[in-house]
């Protein structure tokens, strides 16, 4: 399964929406581009794979693989990249403004029920980031 991140940069945050066969899923927010520094940036644009990963405290969740230089970029709940994010990535059902949305659990749930039927089959499963060009 190939999943496609359409980003937006701005100075405040980073905004994206994800397809799936060309259809809206969901969209995203994040922290601005800064150089791909752990904590304070979103995540370079690329191809990875998502994987399940288990914890305590988050249960049944989806992690990004070989993201250069970083580690455990989750897919998780967010409203505000600036206030809750460390360089992961949270689905919004809707924008609010750079890095800011609302109703993250309902997308986050969405977004995890596509991929995780997927995983439960032994499908692959591939998020490509690239930026948004407008036709």
């Amino acid at each position: 399964m190939d999943l496609e991140l359409q980003r937006k940069y701005f100075p405040e945050g980073t905004n994206g929406s994800v397809l799936y066969h060309q259809r809206w899923l969901c969209h995203t927010i994040e922290l601005p581009w800064v150089a791909n520094k752990a904590h304070v940036s979103c995540i370079p644009e690329g191809r990875y794979l998502i994987k399940e990963r288990r914890s305590q405290r988050f249960g049944r969740h989806l992690v990004l693989c070989k993201v250069p230089q970083r580690n455990l970029i989750l897919i998780h709940a967010a409203n505000n990249a600036r206030k809750e994010l460390r360089g992961c990535i949270a689905p919004v059902v809707q924008l609010t403004g750079p890095g800011t949305g609302l109703r993250s659990r309902p997308a986050l749930k969405r977004l995890e029920h596509v991929v995780f039927s997927a995983l439960d089959k032994g499908e692959a499963v591939y998020l490509t980031i690239k930026s948004f060009v407008s036709s």
